[in-house]
């Protein structure tokens, strides 16, 4: 239902855009969010969005990455600006529902100084 892409290698201070495409559901009804765990730490929300438009991020990426999402093609977006290497991680979408939370297969970022 959630198929994420984009991750790949990017130096310090770069970019990158993770997508993840949606089926399943209805998109544009449902908030999303992208979520990253790194090795040997908790998975952590780092940005959502509501079906009205509405972002929330974490502090630690908070003015760094923008979260979107385009109804029409049912995806979500993530871009990461000004990339450190303690944003290495696997990155992954999610749905919240409250019948069980539905996960993409995750997407590795890896960020080299």
């Amino acid at each position: 239902q959630l198929q994420a892409s984009g991750g790949g290698l990017a130096q310090a201070g770069g970019s990158l855009r993770l997508s993840c495409k949606a089926s399943g559901f209805i998109f544009r009804l449902n908030s999303l969010g992208w979520y990253r765990q790194a090795p040997g730490k908790q998975r952590e929300l780092i940005a959502n969005i509501t079906s009205g438009g509405i972002t929330n991020y974490a502090e630690s990426v908070k003015g760094r990455f923008t979260i979107s999402r385009d109804n029409v093609k049912r995806t979500l977006y993530l871009q990461m600006n000004s990339l450190k290497p303690e944003d290495t991680a696997k990155y992954y979408c999610n749905r919240p529902s409250p019948w069980g939370d539905a996960w993409g297969q995750g997407t590795q970022v890896t960020v080299s100084s």
